[in-house]
């Protein structure tokens, strides 16, 4: 199946956050990049955070760089956000956001935390493995589930604020077996780059 750059992505954002990731997703989508989350944080004043990947799930210091000159000016003319910022540009990380349908799919059988819009059945926070994946929803197997009662949560996409995979020997063992698979120099993973918005200095920070 073709890389789907701009695959529905389920994630509450605010409506500023909504607002720049319909500027940020063209620029990363021209750069073959797809968007995994846009966020606006209090580190350093005002951090704006974007996450962005390639078909493999990976980006590299020369991605974050590529994307961060070309979304520099946009956001210069745009002017989204009404004070100094930092642009912080990154990877999705090994332990990642859960955005898409296909991100259930690959992480199928791994552990990952969901939190919900809204409650359901009282509920509203879920943590379990990845069971299953349909065009509707992720099945979610809950390990300390009552006994007598049924594990498996059925989850539908839209009703998804937020998710991600929990670290775990399992994710860590598929973690290395893609950098065996696609090796790259360790100075160019997990790398994030921080510009100031007002000016063109430029800092980069491991994870």
């Amino acid at each position: 199946m073709a890389f789907d750059l701009t695959e529905k992505r389920y994630i509450k954002e605010t409506g500023l956050e909504a607002r720049i990731s319909r500027i940020v997703e063209p620029v990363a989508n021209d750069l073959g990049f797809a968007l995994v989350r846009v966020k606006i944080t209090p580190e350093n004043g005002c951090t704006l955070q974007i996450m962005a990947e390639d078909e493999n799930g990976r980006f590299t210091i020369v991605d974050c760089e590529a994307l961060s000159k070309d979304l520099s000016p946009v956001l210069d003319v745009e002017d989204p956000i009404d004070r100094e910022y930092h642009l912080e540009v990154s990877s999705p990380g090994i332990d990642r956001p859960l955005v898409r349908k296909r991100d259930y799919e690959r992480f199928l059988g791994h552990e990952a935390k969901v939190e919900l819009l809204d409650m359901i059945n009282g509920r509203k926070r879920f943590r379990g493995d990845i069971a299953a994946v349909d065009d509707e929803g992720v099945t979610i197997r809950l390990p300390d589930a009552p006994g007598g009662t049924d594990p498996d949560h059925k989850l539908a996409f839209g009703t998804i604020a937020e998710a991600k995979l929990v670290m775990t020997d399992k994710l860590m063992d598929m973690a290395r077996a893609d950098q065996e698979l696609h090796p790259i120099d360790d100075d160019e993973t997990e790398t994030v780059e921080f510009a100031d918005a007002d000016n063109d200095d430029i800092s980069e920070e491991k994870n």
